[in-house]
């Protein structure tokens, strides 16, 4: 591999995939599984307008009443999709806001992460490699994070502050050693965050 392509763009969606998925985690009860569970879960929070919910979903009215009446059952992949992520997104709001308040303010989050770790140094320090990494990072990045993840920020904007993180945590041992690393990652391979 030629250190150009270790410096190219990372993987789209693997670290904003993984916020998700750590929220998800902290539901408290299952969310809806049938479509019509999700279509009256959804119908409520969308203020029981049939045509907010359609647009929403990109279907049309009818089809959004068919599945709340429990006329049609079983949605086409695309709409069975839909319906699980917008589900997933709108369920247990309170509950992953305290997840996130935790988070952000006392008990941080941990990263489980492979990708390809490179560095800069004053000193010297190993060649860039895969590394598998498990490490805490702090209350403070994740703040950071959680907020630039709410601000609609994209994978690339998220890649320096987690690799921040995880610099911190792993390689400098919160500023006991290694003074002046900087650790950036490219080539996620996997990564999950857990509250």
């Amino acid at each position: 591999m030629s250190d150009h392509e270790h410096r190219s763009a990372p993987s789209r969606g693997k670290v904003l995939e993984a916020l998700t998925r750590a929220e998800r985690k902290v539901f408290t009860r299952p969310a809806p599984k049938s479509a019509k569970a999700q279509v009256k879960f959804l119908l409520t929070r969308a203020k029981g307008s049939t045509k907010a919910l359609a647009e929403r979903l990109g279907v049309s009215r009818r089809t959004v009443e068919r599945y709340r009446t429990g006329k049609l059952t079983t949605p086409q992949k695309r709409l069975q999709a839909a319906l699980v992520e917008e589900t997933e997104s709108e369920w247990q709001p309170q509950v992953r806001a305290q997840a996130r308040q935790q988070a952000s303010t006392s008990s941080g989050m941990m990263v489980v992460v492979t990708a390809y770790f490179g560095f800069t140094s004053s000193g010297s320090s190993d060649d860039g490699r895969i590394r598998t990494i498990t490490t805490p990072i702090s209350p403070t990045y994740a703040r950071q994070i959680l907020d630039l993840q709410e601000a609609g920020a994209t994978e690339e904007d998220l890649h320096p502050i987690v690799a921040e993180a995880i610099t911190e945590s792993y390689f400098t041992e919160w500023g006991t050693r290694a003074d002046g690393l900087r650790a950036d990652f490219t080539h996620v391979q996997a990564i999950e965050f857990l509250f």
